[in-house]
């Protein structure tokens, strides 16, 4: 219903008579009874209809209006006894006019708002700008010039009102509608004139053709207001700042315009209500100011061979950025995180860049294992992963994928394609399904964890357990091959003779732990691990 009312008028509209056509927005306005003079009126909204013609015609009452999503005008009031009224300073409201002139308005029609002496200073125009914008431009534009706009001192109307986190709205304010009781035009010296709408239609008429409102300065005049509005932080200050360098220089080549859609998306997403809007853009708002500001970028009409499907890929762009972990700046990721419904997480940028670096470092080690060219030192390993094109910090943050201390445990974690017994060697097959080496590839062998702190377990333990089952590895047979076939079976057994002998000896002077973590590297296969626990019972050998 109340849609109806404003998209019908529900009142008989007095076509004819242009003072009344001036003020269109009717809705939730004011109105008080005539007050005794020298007293002030009791004002009172009434938000059940508009107000008709027919009412302001009819004069019971005082009336006035407020304002609509877009105005044609804006209005000034200094009461009397301000700071800036003529009776205090005769040059204020010139200094006003003048700090009001960046953005384009020279005329102004004054009138006397009631007997309280007080001025409304009208400024109309002839294209219809958003109320929000006017506001907000007309309230910093006086304070850079050093006024302070408050109640009863200096107001502005439409007056600036934040748009609220938990989407409450609340109206403008309003002001009374000229020549009521009390109400004249004034002239250059601020005294009253004879006042009939007629005369008040012809100067507001003559004033707005020559208000012509510069739409740059009132762009950067906004956004400058926004930024001082939310205390846009530093770090937001810069982020704001590389966003803009990306997009304001538009198209220069072909192949630009995703990387340019997305950077425009993030903006709009991000900092579209400090710079612009009245409230933070979603859905099909952010999709139409997504296309928008491409089609106003220098270089689209002559490099952006998407112009037809513009709609389609900024509608794409919106929804990618508000299902990111970006939010509207100043609402938090708290409340993003309450107004957005449950879905499914899409991995980010970073966690897509992350795994394509494990992954890339996988392949690296797989292929130097492949040709027997994997360095046994630390130092040699990360000079030759860095050779394939990885960085070191890249390397520092992965290396569980190459250190020796991590290798065979991260590499056969994750499920792949396995190689089975048929595309082994006959000697891999018998040394891998004898007793005394545990198959890396079936589930009789056991896939313990190489940094895993436990008692050893015996032999008949290993066959009731059975340990992982999990036939897992890594892409490539090379690999398995070269780790087989490096293991030595003479010199295992003659290791595990000597173990024998001296297990007793070193049960007293080691701890159970260390010894079942030396026994797992001696069986794990890798070269490198099984020189280490060599080297660590050799030294019970030689004492």
């Amino acid at each position: 219903m109340t849609q109806a009312l404003h998209t019908v008028s529900s009142y008989i509209e007095e076509r004819t008579n242009a003072f009344l056509s001036l003020w269109t927005h009717r809705y939730d306005y004011i109105y008080a009874e005539h007050p005794v003079p020298g007293e002030k009126p009791e004002w009172r909204t009434e938000a059940r209809h508009p107000l008709s013609d027919r009412l302001i015609e009819q004069g019971a009452y005082l009336y006035g209006v407020r304002f609509a999503a877009e105005t044609r005008y804006c209005v000034l009031d200094i009461d009397f006894g301000s700071a800036y009224h003529p009776s205090s300073d005769g040059f204020a409201v010139g200094r006003i006019l003048q700090a009001l002139e960046p953005l384009g308005f020279v005329e102004a029609v004054i009138c006397s708002s009631s007997y309280s002496q007080g001025l409304h200073v009208y400024l109309p125009f002839e294209k219809p700008q958003r109320s929000w914008e006017i506001a907000l431009a007309v309230t910093t534009l006086l304070e850079n010039a050093g006024f302070k706009p408050a109640p009863g001192i200096l107001e502005v109307f439409p007056n600036p009102k934040p748009f609220s986190s938990q989407g409450e709205q609340s109206l403008y304010n309003a002001h009374r509608l000229p020549l009521q009781e009390g109400s004249y035009l004034l002239n250059h010296d601020f005294h009253p004139v004879w006042s009939t709408r007629e005369t008040f239609v012809k100067a507001w008429r003559f004033t707005e053709q020559k208000n012509d409102l510069d739409s740059a300065t009132l762009k950067e005049t906004l956004k400058r207001a926004r930024r001082k509005t939310y205390r846009i932080s530093s770090r937001a200050e810069k982020f704001l700042n590389d966003l803009n360098a990306e997009i304001e220089h538009g198209w220069t080549g072909q192949g630009q315009t995703n990387r340019l859609l997305g950077r425009i998306a993030m903006r709009s997403y991000v900092f579209g209500h400090i710079l612009y809007a009245d409230r933070p853009l979603e859905g099909a708002a952010l999709a139409d100011d997504i296309a928008h500001t491409a089609r106003s970028l220098p270089g689209f009409t002559t490099w952006c061979n998407h112009q037809q499907e513009l709609e389609e890929k900024s509608t794409a762009w919106a929804r990618s950025i508000e299902g990111s972990h970006y939010f509207h700046y100043g609402y938090g990721k708290l409340n993003k995180a309450k107004e957005a419904p449950a879905a499914k997480e899409q991995p980010s940028w970073n966690e897509i860049q992350q795994t394509e670096a494990r992954e890339k470092i996988k392949n690296a080690v797989i292929s130097l294992q492949s040709s027997g060219a994997l360095p046994t030192g630390i130092t040699a390993r990360f000079e030759a992963l860095i050779d394939f094109g990885i960085s070191g910090a890249t390397l520092y943050r992965h290396r569980d994928l190459w250190h020796p201390r991590h290798l065979l445990d991260s590499l056969w974690k994750t499920p792949s394609d396995s190689p089975t017994h048929k595309e082994l060697p006959e000697d891999v097959l018998q040394r891998t399904s004898s007793g005394n080496h545990p198959s890396l590839l079936t589930g009789n062998g056991c896939n313990t964890a190489l940094e895993q702190d436990s008692d050893a377990l015996d032999e008949n333990e290993r066959r009731e357990i059975g340990c992982n089952t999990a036939q897992d590895g890594p892409k490539g047979i090379g690999f398995v091959l070269t780790i087989l076939n490096r293991i030595k079976q003479n010199r295992h057994e003659g290791l595990s003779n000597g173990l024998e002998r001296e297990s007793s000896s070193l049960d007293d002077r080691t701890d159970q732990a260390h010894q079942a973590r030396m026994r797992r590297y001696l069986d794990s296969g890798d070269p490198i691990l099984e020189r280490e626990a060599e080297r660590w019972f050799r030294r019970f050998e030689r004492d």
